[in-house]
């Protein structure tokens, strides 16, 4: 049992793609040493990229060691009776100076049988976008395996894909099988579930310095792909110093929550919450103690921390399980 828990910031575990750039360090304030850094992990317990506290007594554990030390307390007694010990999201915020790879996700069944994980669903919040900066979600209209094949063959994939334009503070939910790829200009703040697991259907010819393509995974994707026209893009209401629902799905609950002055909350000890800053700065204070967080930046507040004030002039995402 860990005493007096604290809300816990963790290490970015930052991640090089072929499509990344310099906006996580000019935007977000993260510390990257290249020009081609794609993701900033913020929290994970996928295998191989565990976070580790950044702040307070805890600093230098991993998120796994916490959760197994106090797993009703970090997690909420109902998503404790859930998944366990398991860490079910993962959250991550990412820069694309290129177009990301044509992918899809695999539901939760599909990743289980072929992988032990869970599926992928996922949600987006566009934190930056450049001018003409767009995203493709889906087919324009129904489609089908042997349609999407022979557009794949063709190199016209595009032609049947839904390319969508976006603007900053744009949410899309993106279900498994949709068909997705963020397109270049654009940093997002990204909530899915825990897995790692992308089919790419299609990487726009590109190859490394080696003169080697990235691997597609076109067999595995025709069973995970959704053919229907899905509805990705979300509106939602932007009431001041209220919890605003954008999404709630069977996998998390998001909220955006614009604050502007002080408010006092009040949490029932079932799920662990994560706030995610993106935009401005606000402080926290829980047990005499005042936080302080700016934009970038992702916080867990442990279940057992049921009581605190949030204050400051910030756009915020709360997430947690319902």
């Amino acid at each position: 049992m860990i005493q007096n828990l604290y809300p816990l910031q963790f290490q970015p575990i930052l991640k090089e793609r072929i499509w990344g750039g310099e906006k996580l360090k000019t935007v977000l304030n993260k510390a990257i040493e290249s020009a081609t850094t794609g993701e900033s992990w913020e929290l994970s317990t996928v295998e191989g990229d565990v976070s580790i506290v950044a702040n307070g007594v805890l600093k230098g554990k991993s998120l796994l060691e916490v959760i197994d030390e106090a797993p009703n307390e970090i997690l909420g007694t109902a998503v404790y009776q859930k998944f366990g010990k398991q860490f079910p999201l993962l959250f991550k915020y990412l820069d694309a100076r290129e177009d990301l790879s044509i992918q899809v996700h695999p539901n939760d069944a599909l990743a289980k049988e072929r992988h032990n994980s869970f599926g992928k669903t996922e949600m987006w919040y566009i934190m930056q976008a450049d001018d003409d900066a767009r995203i493709i979600v889906g087919f324009k209209e129904k489609s089908n395996a042997n349609e999407y094949l022979e557009n794949l063959e063709n190199k016209s994939l595009l032609s049947i894909l839904d390319d969508v334009k976006v603007k900053s503070g744009d949410v899309f939910f993106l279900e498994t099988g949709t068909v997705h790829a963020i397109g270049a200009g654009l940093v997002v703040a990204e909530i899915q579930q825990t897995s790692d697991i992308t089919y790419r259907i299609y990487d726009f010819d590109r190859v490394d310095a080696q003169g080697n393509g990235r691997e597609l995974h076109i067999d595995q994707a025709l069973d995970a792909i959704n053919y229907d026209k899905v509805d990705t893009y979300k509106e939602y209401t932007k009431e001041v110093n209220q919890s605003n629902v954008v999404v709630d799905c069977p996998y998390f609950t998001t909220n955006f929550v614009p604050l502007d002055g002080e408010v006092s909350l009040e949490k029932s000890g079932d799920t662990f919450t994560v706030y995610m800053c993106v935009e401005g700065s606000f402080e926290l204070d829980y047990n005499g103690v005042r936080y302080s967080y700016k934009k970038g930046d992702t916080v867990l507040i442990p279940a057992a921390i049921k009581e605190f004030v949030l204050s400051g002039k910030a756009s915020i995402l709360e997430i947690y399980i319902s």
